[in-house]
């Protein structure tokens, strides 16, 4: 069952959200430039036969709309707590994915008693304790992209995301994850604001004070977010449990059965 709902008024934004089948919410949160389009079909089908997913755009993502207020991590945490608010949920399973996953922290940090379980997806605790990528890696995320089309800004960005592996050997997969990337793309403006925040996050001092169960998923080809970055993690919050995919790069589309699989059993 999929419940497309109106945009819900949420501080001082509308957020676009969807909801996916039905049992315990899931509160599933997206990452840097991204919107709930992105999120794998084949993770949907799954979570949703067991869970209500509550999927949404973040502010200046997608289909939900920014204002003038200044972007951190921390209003963007309100936001989803928000949402959840609006939508009467007192508590949820949280998942979040790449700058989806420094929400969640912050999330678990400031509201831990509307939250369940957290699941952590290619991230990091920021700051200097966190494994930023290479130069050449830092230098595509500001890259100019004035004049490109959002198809040439996709396939630049799928060198982000996949292994060149994946990407050469699975050309009809890789076309269907295009077409999900190109759909309400982000304006430059609300991407810097995005990014400038990612930039300034810190939790590493904090994190100790997690006590929610949390599992941490990395891939050990993520160009993005470094694969020590989950071990940071894990070493911070009590008695987190860590998976890391060998085969996989940021989005973990490499191996998403196991990932399914690991997250059924972590979070049922």
């Amino acid at each position: 069952m999929v419940i497309v709902m109106p945009k819900v008024k949420v501080n001082d934004i509308r957020i676009y959200h969807e909801l996916h089948g039905d049992g315990h919410p899931l509160l599933m949160i997206m990452g840097l430039s991204a919107n709930l389009n992105w999120w794998d079909t084949r993770l949907i089908e799954a979570l949703s036969s067991k869970f209500t997913l509550v999927m949404y755009d973040n502010r200046g993502a997608g289909r939900t709309n920014t204002s003038d207020k200044e972007h951190t991590i921390r209003l963007y945490a309100d936001d989803a707590v928000g949402l959840m608010n609006a939508l009467r949920i007192d508590k949820a399973h949280v998942l979040g994915f790449s700058m989806g996953g420094m929400i969640a922290q912050e999330l678990t940090l400031n509201y831990p008693h509307k939250v369940g379980k957290l699941v952590l997806c290619s991230t990091h605790c920021g700051g200097a304790n966190s494994v930023q990528p290479s130069q050449e890696i830092l230098e595509m995320l500001t890259a100019d992209i004035a004049g490109l089309s959002a198809m040439e800004v996709a396939k630049m960005t799928l060198h982000l995301l996949l292994t060149t592996n994946f990407i050469e050997e699975n050309p009809d997969i890789v076309d269907l994850i295009i077409e999900r990337l190109i759909q309400h793309p982000i304006s430059r403006a609300s991407y810097m604001c995005q990014l400038n925040a990612v930039m300034r996050f810190d939790t590493f001092e904090r994190l100790p004070k997690i006590k929610n169960p949390t599992l941490i998923l990395q891939g050990q080809e993520d160009v993005l977010v470094p694969s020590t970055n989950g071990s940071i993690l894990a070493k911070a919050i009590p008695d987190a449990k860590l998976i890391i995919y060998e085969n996989s790069a940021h989005m973990l589309v490499e191996d998403m059965k196991k990932v399914i699989h690991n997250l059924t059993w972590f979070l049922s």
